[in-house]
Order: C-alpha cells, then structure tokens, then sequence
C-alpha cells in the first residue's frame, strides 16, 4: 500500500492511545491504538475497515515512534487527510487532535507520557 514503505517501527505503543468517530455513519465508535502503524480505510488490509464510500482502501495510518511520538499520515487517498481543518500529508499529533477522512471526523485521545 501507498506509504507503508515510509514507517518503521521503532518502539512499543503506549496503552490508552484511542481514536473516536465524532461524526459519521460510525459515530461513537472508539478504537484503541494498540500497534505502531494503524491504517484505517474501507479495505480488508486495514487495521480500522470502516465501510465509508468516502475514504480510501487504506486511507490513512497513526503511527507512534520515540523520536516523533504520535502522527498522522495520509496513504496517498483520493480526498486527503485533514488535521484540525487543514490537509497535511503527515503530522505530529496531539491528545485531542480532529482528523477528517471523507465525511468521517475522528478524535485521538492518547495517555500522558512521563519521561
């Protein structure tokens, strides 16, 4: 798949990370994070399939490293990927952060890291 090339994995997922539909066909619907690259899309290859005309086979992926922590990335979709209401190809995120694919808003929620 597009831009699955790009990641590699660098360290375990902090438990807690989350992500909510806030508005769509699958709204309240909350999915943990529970690896370091999760694709979401209307695909069987993806790790979130969500049947959504609007999005891609494999949309886009959260992915989470030590260096950069959480980010976004578009997998080369059709529509794009919009962070907090503007389109980024990938992207540090934080708690809180709005991602909208297609028609679908998401919300991340993720655990406070001590260091």
């Amino acid at each position: 798949m597009a831009g699955e090339a790009t990641f590699k994995p660098s360290a375990p997922v902090p438990s807690g990370a989350a992500v909510e539909v806030l508005r769509g066909f699958y709204e309240g619907l909350e999915l943990p994070i529970d690896r370091d690259w999760f694709v979401i899309g209307r695909g069987r290859g993806a790790d979130a399939v969500l049947a959504e005309p609007t999005i891609s086979r494999a949309h886009a992926a959260i992915g989470f490293d030590t260096a950069e922590g959480f980010f976004v990335q578009d997998l080369g979709s059709t529509n794009g990927t919009l962070l907090n209401g503007e389109k980024h190809k990938r992207s540090p995120l934080k708690s809180g952060d709005q991602i909208q694919i297609g028609k679908l808003l998401l919300r991340v929620t993720f655990p406070q890291v001590t260091q």
